[in-house]
C-alpha cells in the first residue's frame, strides 16, 4: 500500500498495524485506513506492515466454535453478545463490509499470523495486504475455520501460493520465533487493544478511527517530518560555513 508522486518528494512513513484476524474493529479500521491512504495519495509514501496480536492466545489450537458463544462468555451473556454483534455488523456495513458473524468460528490465530509473516517476506507470490484481506474475509464473511492449516493453505492458494508449500511451512517451525518476538514487542509497546497503528515506531493511533482522523494525523506527522528535515538541512548549512584558515569544519 504505497502511494507515490513522481513530481515531488513526499515523506515516507512506515506504518505497523497491530491487529488480529478475528477482531471486527481491525477489519473496520483497515477499511478506514485504506480510504485515508487513497485520499493521501501523492502526499505520503506509506509502507505498511501487519503485525500480530492475539485477542485470545489461550484458545485451543485446532479447535473452534461459534463466535456468538465466545462473545456471550466474555461480555456477560447472549443479550450482550447479540448487541455487540449487531453494532459491529452495522458499523462494518457503513464501510462497505458485509459481516456474517452468525457463521463466524472463533479459533486460535497463531497459524494465521505465521502465514501473514510468511507473506511479508521478500519474493513471496502473495502480498501481505492481500493475505490479510483474505483471512479477514474468510472469518467475517465466509465462516471458514481460520485455525486450520488446510483452510489457511486454501486461502493462500487462491492468491497464487502453492498449497502444499503452505502446508509444509505451517507444519514446520518457520516463523514461530519471529511471530513470538512480534507478540512480545506489542506488549513492550503497551499495546493492549487492537487495531493500533504505529507510525515510524514513534507515534501510535489507537482504535478504528474514522477516515478523516487518519488523514489529519498523517498530515500533521508529515508536516512535522518536513520541519525536522528542513531544520537539519539548515543546521548542516550553518555548520558548513564555519571556516578558518585553509579548512572548513562540519559538526
Amino acid at each position: 500500500m504505497t502511494v507515490h508522486d513522481e513530481a515531488t518528494t513526499v515523506p515516507k512513513l512506515r506504518v505497523d498495524i497491530w491487529s488480529d484476524v478475528v477482531c471486527p474493529w481491525c477489519y473496520i479500521g483497515k477499511r478506514r485506513f485504506e480510504k485515508a491512504a487513497a485520499e493521501l495519495e501523492g502526499e505520503l509514501d506509506l509502507e505498511v506492515h501487519f503485525r500480530p496480536y492475539q485477542l485470545d492466545p489461550t484458545a485451543s489450537p485446532g479447535k473452534s466454535g461459534p463466535v456468538f458463544d465466545a462473545y456471550a462468555r466474555k461480555f456477560g451473556g447472549p443479550e450482550q453478545a447479540q448487541m455487540l454483534i449487531d453494532r459491529v455488523t452495522e458499523t462494518a456495513a457503513g464501510e462497505g463490509l458485509e459481516f456474517h458473524m452468525d457463521r463466524a468460528l472463533r479459533a486460535n490465530t497463531l497459524l494465521a499470523h505465521r502465514l501473514l509473516w510468511w507473506a511479508d517476506q521478500p519474493a513471496t507470490p502473495v502480498t501481505q495486504e492481500a493475505m490479510k484481506e483474505r483471512l479477514l474475509q474468510a472469518y467475517f464473511v465466509d465462516g471458514l475455520d481460520i485455525g486450520l492449516p488446510e483452510t489457511l493453505a486454501d486461502c493462500a492458494a487462491e492468491l497464487g501460493a502453492e498449497r502444499d508449500e503452505i502446508l509444509g511451512f505451517l507444519s514446520s517451525d518457520a516463523g514461530v520465533g519471529a511471530v513470538g518476538d512480534d507478540l512480545s514487542q506489542a506488549a513492550d509497546h503497551g499495546i493492549s487493544a487492537v487495531p493500533t497503528f504505529v507510525i515510524e515506531g514513534q507515534w501510535a493511533i489507537p482504535g478504528a478511527q474514522d477516515t478523516d482522523t487518519f488523514v489529519n494525523v498523517f498530515r500533521r506527522l508529515a508536516d512535522k517530518m518536513r520541519a525536522a528535515e528542513q531544520a537539519e538541512a539548515a543546521a548542516s548549512v550553518d555548520a558548513g560555513d564555519s571556516c578558518e584558515g585553509d579548512a572548513c569544519a562540519t559538526e
